[in-house]
Parts: structure tokens; sequence; C-alpha cells
């Protein structure tokens, strides 16, 4: 056999050895994983008890847990980061507090710390029939129709019922956010709304000056609805969908005149009756004769 041969086949089955000893021994010293250790952990601060829309946390409110390492987005972990800070979203016990459920530090509690910047929060008289039943709860997306009459209109359409806004998100409904002792949505008096500041300007006139109804609607439904409004003239008319007329100007008053009389027609007179002589033929033997006379004469 070629030594040359034999020398390359030495030096490669040397190379392999060391090779699998080297592996061996990673292998080996590798820490030993166990299987019912779980996942690897770490602190997040999580809700002691369920915290309600506009609490401002204190150190009794919040704890630190262990939570596996794949934390929820935004979550805090510290007490400190949340201590202070106004809940605008309702926690749940034993739940991750997360930075978008709370206001911004120095914004308090209550419903002021729930209004976004550059909008307003516009407060509107119910009833039981104006809140929906009261099913017009925080969360909710209602649509505000207003009632009236219409700025120098002539009347003869009667009230008016428009939709003013639409999609606009429920604060509050009440100065208490809980609902009764059975789950049900309890009716107030007062609702919040969360408005721009040319909505909350729109609101408050038509709350002093109309009738409002709010219109509940899916909290998922965004769509904006195109509605002509409809009068009291319609309802009355089989729901006539022709546009309500609209007075540029001012208000002429209507003058009624009396109807024209009907029109003469000239009678032209009778004909003279012309006078057909009357003609007696007189016949004598061979002789015949005629005899006119001026009239017919009567038959007596």
């Amino acid at each position: 056999m070629n030594k040359r041969f034999v020398g390359v086949l030495t030096f490669a089955f040397l190379v392999a050895a060391g090779a699998s000893l080297v592996l061996y021994k990673v292998l080996v010293n590798r820490p030993q994983e166990n299987p019912k250790a779980g996942p690897a952990l770490a602190n997040v601060v999580i809700a002691a008890k369920d915290l309600e829309v506009g609490t401002v946390l204190k150190e009794d409110d919040v704890k630190l847990a262990e939570w596996p390492l794949f934390l929820p987005l935004a979550a805090a972990t510290e007490p400190k980061l949340v201590l202070g800070r106004g809940v605008i979203t309702a926690i749940f016990a034993k739940e991750p507090i997360i930075e978008t459920r709370l206001a911004a530090k120095g914004a308090g509690g209550g419903m002021a710390a729930m209004i976004p910047p550059g909008w307003r929060a516009v407060a509107v008289h119910v009833n039981e029939v104006v809140g929906v039943g009261g099913f017009v709860v925080p969360g909710m997306h209602v649509d505000v129709l207003i009632s009236g009459q219409t700025p120098g209109g002539n009347g003869n359409q009667g009230t008016m019922t428009q939709t003013l806004l639409q999609n606009i998100e429920v604060l509050s409904a009440g100065q208490d956010f809980k609902k009764d002792a059975e789950g049900k949505p309890v009716a107030v008096q007062v609702v919040n709304m969360l408005v721009t500041p040319t909505q909350a300007e729109q609101l408050s006139l038509a709350a002093n000056q109309t009738t409002i109804q709010l219109v509940l609607r899916n909290p998922l439904d965004h769509e904006i609805a195109k509605t002509p409004g409809t009068a009291l003239v319609r309802l009355f008319n089989g729901n006539n969908s022709k546009p309500l007329p609209t007075t540029d100007g001012p208000i002429r008053p209507v003058v009624r005149r009396a109807p024209a009389p009907p029109p003469v027609v000239a009678v032209a007179a009778p004909a003279p009756v012309k006078e057909v002589p009357f003609v007696m033929e007189i016949i004598s033997g061979k002789d015949k004769k005629e005899q006119k006379f001026a009239s017919t004469p009567e038959v007596k």
C-alpha cells in the first residue's frame, strides 16, 4: 500500500477524532434544563382589584407580580410609573397595567382625564326616552337628532327633524359610571359626549333651541349616513320624497285675490224667418192656374 495514502488516511482519522472529542465536551458541559421549571419570568405591575374609569391609582390598587417574558405592549414594570394617574378604561383584577389605559401624568382622574387633546366633553340633559331607555352608557356611540321649526320658514312644513351629529362617543351617563345591582343600565338625566370644538357649539345651541333625541348605534359602525331630514307635512303626505322648499330671502305675504268672472260669450240673434208664400193650384176642367197667398193659412 502506498505510504502517502496511509498517511492521509491517518491524518483524517486524527482530525475526526479530535472534532468528536470537542463536540462531546461541549455537550457534557452544557447546563441541563429542567422541564418542570417553565418559561422565564419578569416583574410586571398588575391591578390588585377591579379598577373603574376615573380611579386615581394608589399604592393599594396595584402590585408587582411575575409574568412571562412575553409582556403585553407598553406594560408597566414599576409601580411608581402608574401611581397618581387616572384610569380611562376599566381594568380588571390581576390584569397588567398598560400605559394606554391610563391618563397622562398630571392629568388627574375623573372624566377630565378621559378627554383626548383637542376634544371636548358636552353634557346634554336627557330623559328615559331621549336616553334610549337607559341603554346609553359609557363607551356607546350615538347619533343626535334635533326637532324644531326652521328659522325663516313659512311654517307650512310643520316641525322638522334632522340628524345633527353622527357616531358620537358617550363618555359618561350621569354622575356614576356603575350599573345597578343586577348589571342593568340605569336611566340617567345627564349624558356627557365626546365632541370636537365645532360640534360642541352646535350641540350647545341645539340643546337650548330645539328638542334633542339620541339614537343608539353599533360601536363598530362608523359609516356617516346622508339623510335629507323629514318634516311633519311629509308624514301626512305619504312620506313624499320631494325636497323641502327653502326660503333664501324675506318672507312675502301671500295675497289672495278673488277669482276672475267667467268670460261672457256673445250669442248671435237668430236670423229672421223668411216667409214662404202659400201656393194653391186650381184646376177647372182643362184649365189649371195657381193662386199665391201671403202666408200659410191657419188650419182650424
